[in-house]
């Protein structure tokens, strides 16, 4: 598979939290912790659970930092 996104991130899943529609893929990416919330549907289909390998693939238009006064 080619992809166009740039910003992709091997990492293993540690956990995966089921609600109504949406679920919580918690990744450990070499220390690095990111979530992913993505459809339980999904999560099904791609046979998520721990310690599964996956590529991350990041794709955001803005990222906005802000620290307090």
């Amino acid at each position: 598979m080619r992809l166009s996104a740039r910003n992709q991130v091997r990492a293993t899943v540690t956990r995966v939290t089921e609600g109504e529609a949406t679920a919580n893929v918690e990744l450990d990416a070499n220390g690095v912790r990111m979530v992913a919330s993505i459809t339980v549907e999904a999560a099904r289909e791609l046979g998520l659970s721990e310690g599964r390998e996956v590529v991350a693939m990041i794709k955001a238009s803005d990222v906005i930092l802000a620290v307090p006064d």
